[in-house]
């Protein structure tokens, strides 16, 4: 396309963004800036709709843009707007004095508040396996278990057990597990095990069983979750509340999280801030919500991902800055979390 054909897809599209309606020759000679005849703009929109960027709508002589225009907006014709200071201040205060299992319920709150829509926060799934482990007796029965996963992350389980073991056997066990078993999931350890238990010591072989049991567990425990903050914000836009159906699908969609929590783990390696349309994919199926969202990145590591929910026809270039700015201060309050 050349510059013309581009100027006005993009007036067309933020037309469209702020109205809600169908946009009509009318309106795209003067929100376009530019000196072309009603009959030009109207031959420049069948060429749109032939390319698939724009449909009419029943009998409208307006026209809306289809995924594929929304794709082609977000990726190349999107122009960011600045975020405002009050905004600012108010994603840079938020978690000021947040201890870090806080921060991410707040940037969902924040992110809903900020933008009018849904906000989104998943912390990643921990991993399955143990790089390091060792044992600490804190009372004849009871014994502190310190798992270090491969990504550096400490976890603690407090357990007791009826038989009493020597700080040495402690260590002994601690040792063995860690040289042989380092970078294993506990149900793998389980299966190897099963033919040297035998000829380790008997109290030996009781410790690092329940070791299994304990680090499978606390484990399970640090997975990831999901959490959404202002659904019922998207009752207050048109194209949702107005029909019955869509709004069906986007509370299963909502409800079931599944997808979601998919669609966020998908951009976990990627940077900055990335944008999904509705209906562009299986994980985003419902085709009048995107998703614009981005990493959160703590010592080098995704720890989790956090984004706005909300139509296909929301302000791209006001909700942008504003995701990507909370995740960086989302990834800034849990990098100093973690230094103090």
């Amino acid at each position: 396309m050349d510059n013309r054909y581009r100027k006005l897809l993009k007036t067309l599209i933020e037309r469209y963004i702020v109205e809600g309606h169908p946009v009509g020759s009318r309106s795209l000679a003067k929100f376009s800036d530019l000196d072309i005849s009603a009959a030009t703009i109207r031959n420049v929109m069948a060429d749109l709709e032939e390319m698939g960027l724009v449909e009419s709508p029943h009998i409208s002589a307006g026209r809306v843009p289809t995924i594929k225009g929304f794709r082609l907006f977000v990726d190349s014709l999107l122009t960011l707007s600045e975020i405002e200071k009050k905004e600012a201040a108010i994603i840079r205060d938020t978690f000021r004095d947040d201890v870090p299992e806080e921060v991410m319920t707040h940037a969902a709150d924040l992110l809903s508040k900020l933008s009018k829509f849904a906000g989104v926060v998943t912390t990643t799934r921990k991993s399955q396996t143990f790089k390091h482990l060792e044992f600490v007796k804190l009372n004849e029965k009871r014994i502190l278990l310190i798992l270090v996963t491969p990504e550096g992350e400490v976890l603690n389980r407090i357990f007791t057990i009826e038989r009493r073991f020597s700080e040495s056997q402690l260590v002994e066990a601690s040792n063995y597990l860690t040289t042989s078993f380092s970078g294993l999931s506990f149900s793998q350890v389980r299966e190897r095990l099963n033919s040297e238990l035998k000829i380790l010591q008997r109290d030996l072989s009781i410790l690092i069983i329940k070791a299994i049991e304990e680090g499978g567990a606390v484990l399970r425990d640090a997975e990831g979750k999901v959490v959404i903050s202002g659904r019922n914000q998207l009752l207050d836009v048109s194209e949702l509340s107005k029909n019955s159906a869509r709004l069906k699908n986007v509370y299963h969609l909502l409800e079931q999280k599944t997808g979601i929590v998919k669609l966020l783990e998908s951009i976990s390696k990627a940077k900055g801030v990335r944008i999904f349309i509705g209906g562009e994919s299986a994980l985003m199926p419902e085709s009048s919500l995107s998703v614009v969202a981005s990493s959160v990145v703590v010592e080098g590591f995704v720890v989790g991902t956090l984004g706005v929910i909300g139509p296909t026809r929301m302000a791209y270039d006001r909700v942008v800055p504003i995701v990507d700015i909370t995740a960086k201060a989302v990834s800034m309050a849990l990098s100093q979390a973690d230094a103090i």
